[in-house]
């Protein structure tokens, strides 16, 4: 058993597509863009803001995507996001099972630290979540290795013993990069068949079958 579980969050603990492909869809009406089709928009869930931003408007001029992003949390996001975000039916349950069973659980993600921390006061995980890393505390987002290395340091946790659980192939380089364990849960958008070239311990369709790998 691994004394850290460290999760991503989007598409990993919740799904918060609806909240925002919603906001991404108001700041585009607004501000002159063309509609995106859904699954494009579900396709940038989990790229760093500015990445994502940049893919669907097709902007190019940095000032512009910044603005973008400032207006897309402004106006939308700070009101729209959490109530649209919701927790999977089984990540309570196995947030709950690994603190039992005295492990620690930690989240690292591209979102900012405090929207996570509103959902995650929204629905009662404050006992089971123990730290979280935020695109806010670091200086390169993933697949860059510096939340969970960010992480490690802050909460004295020793690489080998911890997993990194998350639903992308961004996770995978993520913990790679970290050379740290990894496990793909595929409750988001990207097949079980692209992790096959990434180092992982397991591919779960759920996850709850985190709770077999002790």
């Amino acid at each position: 058993m691994y004394s850290a579980y460290i999760f991503d969050f989007d598409y990993t603990l919740v799904n918060s597509e609806e909240g925002i492909a919603m906001c991404f869809d108001m700041l585009f009406a607004d501000e002159g863009y063309a509609p995106v089709p859904r699954p494009e928009i579900y396709a940038t869930i989990g790229m760093p803001m500015y990445e994502a931003m940049a893919k669907l408007t097709g902007e190019k001029n940095s000032e512009r995507i910044l603005e973008l992003i400032h207006l897309y949390k402004i106006r939308y996001s700070d009101f729209y996001m959490v109530s649209n975000t919701h927790l999977y039916e089984d990540a309570k349950s196995t947030l709950q099972f690994l603190t039992e069973k005295g492990a620690s659980c930690y989240i690292v993600s591209s979102k900012t630290r405090s929207r996570i921390q509103e959902t995650i006061v929204k629905e009662n995980l404050t006992a089971f979540i123990h730290g979280i890393i935020g695109v806010e505390d670091v200086q390169t987002p993933k697949p860059s290795p510096e939340g969970i290395k960010l992480l490690c340091r802050r909460y004295d946790i020793v690489p080998d013993a911890c997993l990194y659980i998350g639903d992308s192939t961004i996770d995978a380089q993520t913990a790679a990069n970290s050379g740290i364990d990894f496990a793909a849960v595929t409750t988001g958008v990207t097949p079980a068949t692209a992790f096959a070239n990434f180092p992982h311990i397991k591919i779960m369709q759920h996850l709850q079958e985190l709770t077999t790998l002790l």
